[in-house]
């Protein structure tokens, strides 16, 4: 089972037990009673000196959230917040929003979502440089269900590593997923199961990130985002067959339905919205110097059951620009060649097998494959 490292502090286990209709719940539970010296409340991250001029040139604008591609992340996937986390869990909200003050001038360190969130800003840079005057941008949401107090300190930690992320969502402990669809929000990023659970069941593009043990470097210059196919791009339709009737009455169904288009999945909209973008560099004759990059990496098999997801994506005038058909070979080490800033997939082994490599994975908890799911066994142990 694969190692995960959230903090050198602590120690949890992120478990995913099935609910009633078969779904897993993701739920953090503390293996462990710990103490203060453990927790090391008492040292001092470095501070934030002071705060940093924000200019975007031609003056600064906010995209309305209609007009731009929203990513909501939440405060605990962009940055570590593990050790605030346990506060609360052992002293309660009060010590929680006290701890939180006294500590508001030292930033977060990055978290899972911290080098995404940085790869979309890139890709903002270019898109200014392109169209000044375009509200066809990333605007990034950060969601927290801390109280207006903590504000300060995610603002500061914001400044320190040099963030542009101005809309926040601090909901004082009440469910965010009601705003998401306030803000149009074309993906939910978040820690906890149970919320991306309900984003999906509205309608809205979500998953559950994990941080590796290790992680392996990424582009500075190129957001690079991969997709699973069955279930996450497309239904869980062909899945169903598979886990039903075995691989040959697969390739059976997938021969004799290769004209009929597969349904959408959950994560169809994302990649139309990024697909959306990639045409104003291609607009531009940037094609090939283009800062969005997608990629299909999938259990499928070229010959035998790729036919119809590749004419699906046609159909929906949708371009990947790199498929890679695995026919059941293990997805971390292309992964770790592809070196993306976020891969999704509704397999928990999958997202194993990608944090092995150090690949920023996240679990898109859709379809049938969760009757199936494993449990992920994180350790925050050095």
């Amino acid at each position: 089972m694969v190692k995960m490292s959230l903090d050198s502090v602590q120690v949890k286990e992120l478990k995913e037990s099935s609910s009633s209709n078969g779904d897993t719940r993701g739920s953090w539970g503390g293996k462990e009673v710990f103490d203060q010296d453990q927790l090391d409340l008492t040292a001092k991250p470095k501070q934030v000196t002071g705060r940093r001029a924000r200019k975007v040139e031609g003056g600064v604008f906010f995209p309305k959230p209609e007009n731009a591609v929203t990513i909501a992340v939440s405060s605990r996937v962009l940055f570590r917040t593990e050790r605030e986390q346990k506060v609360f869990e052992q002293k309660g909200v009060e010590e929680y929003l006290r701890y939180q003050i006294e500590h508001e001038n030292e930033p977060f360190a990055p978290g899972p979502a911290f080098s995404f969130v940085k790869a979309l800003e890139t890709v903002n840079a270019r898109l200014r440089e392109l169209y000044p005057q375009s509200e066809e941008l990333f605007d990034i949401v950060l969601v927290t269900y801390n109280h207006a107090h903590v504000g300060i300190r995610l603002i500061n930690t914001i400044n320190h590593h040099n963030l542009f992320i101005e809309r926040f969502c601090m909901t004082g402990g009440s469910s965010p997923i009601g705003y998401l669809k306030a803000w149009h929000t074309n993906l939910y990023l978040s820690a906890d199961a149970e919320k991306v659970r309900e984003a999906l069941t509205e309608g809205i593009a979500a998953a559950t990130m994990f941080m590796p043990e290790k992680m392996t470097e990424v582009s500075e210059s190129q957001l690079r985002v991969a997709f699973d196919g069955d279930a996450v791009l497309f239904s869980d339709e062909s899945e169903r067959i598979f886990k039903a009737h075995g691989l040959d009455k697969f390739f059976e169904h997938e021969k004799e339905n290769e004209d009929t288009l597969l349904d959408h999945g959950p994560l169809k909209g994302f990649l139309e919205a990024l697909g959306k973008l990639q045409k104003k560099f291609y607009a531009k004759g940037q094609r090939l110097n283009c800062p969005i990059r997608t990629y299909l990496v999938t259990a499928r098999s070229a010959a035998s059951s790729g036919i119809r997801a590749l004419k699906t994506l046609r159909a929906w005038g949708l371009e990947i620009d790199e498929a890679l058909f695995l026919a059941g070979a293990p997805k971390g080490p292309m992964l770790e060649k592809i070196r993306p800033h976020i891969y999704f997939d509704d397999q928990m082994f999958h997202v194993e097998g990608a944090a092995e490599m150090g690949t920023i994975a996240a679990h898109v908890p859709y379809g049938i494959a969760q009757n199936y799911t494993t449990k992920l066994k994180t350790s925050m142990e050095k």
